[in-house]
């Protein structure tokens, strides 16, 4: 089994940003049932590209992201792929919640009165972590919810699957290109629970294998992915990396 080059553990409320080198993979773990990771991404070398929702999604025929899915950035590469997966299902439509929708679900607090026991909301989260890398308000996009499956009825009344994610169940992307990743361990904002969820999740960084685009799953999952793979590697070989 590959050993881990890094590894770290978001609590509930918990926010990180970092700069990952592209073959990298991210294995993401749920420690308690019903967790929820939102998590952002962005180009390293060039923060105005970064995740681009609608094209990820209408490129692969889906709401909602499994293996074999990858997620696309606005200038059309790929940025990361869904390699394994143990839920078939993470979020891409809901968002997540503004202070004043966390005060109004799970009761005021703040961080003069409870300190580090305040309940953080997920606009907050990435307003901090998106300025320590010169970013702001401004550059905050959609998110992917990790963990999350959330569908919609006939009606189209979007329904929270609460028994969706149980303890230990874990998906894995793999970064095919330099990224800035952004995360809030925060709840998602269809989650019926009227306390705070308090659900740990854990990241793993590990070395990835070399990608042969001819037999690659996530490459050729769809041909928009092969396409997404290509302006990738051509960026890096125009580059010179």
């Amino acid at each position: 089994m590959t050993t881990s080059l890094w590894s770290t553990t978001f609590g509930a409320g918990d926010k990180w940003s970092a700069r990952i080198s592209r073959g990298r993979l991210l294995r993401f773990t749920a420690l308690k049932d019903n967790a929820n990771l939102s998590v952002m991404m962005f180009h390293a070398d060039d923060l105005t590209e970064r995740y681009n929702m609608p094209d990820t999604l209408k490129a692969q025929y889906t709401a909602h992201l499994t293996r074999g899915n990858i997620l696309m950035s606005d200038n059309g590469r790929a940025m990361a792929s869904f390699v394994e997966d143990d839920l078939g299902w993470h979020d891409t439509i809901t968002g997540f919640m503004t202070r004043a929708t966390t005060d109004a679900k799970y009761g005021q607090s703040t961080y003069q009165q409870l300190r580090n026991e305040w309940l953080r909301s997920g606009y907050e989260n990435f307003a901090v972590e998106l300025v320590r890398s010169g970013l702001g308000i401004r550059d905050m996009g959609p998110v992917v919810n990790l963990f999350s499956k959330v569908s919609c009825n006939d009606v189209g009344r979007m329904i929270y699957d609460a028994s969706h994610c149980k303890e230990g169940a874990s998906v894995t992307l793999r970064t095919e290109m330099d990224i800035l990743l952004v995360v809030s361990n925060t709840p998602n904002p269809l989650n019926p629970s009227t306390h705070y969820p308090t659900a740990p999740v854990q990241l793993e960084v590990l070395p990835a294998p070399a990608v042969d685009l001819d037999t690659d799953y996530c490459c050729n999952f769809r041909s928009e992915n092969r396409r997404a793979f290509e302006n990738t590697a051509e960026y890096y070989l125009l580059a010179g990396r």
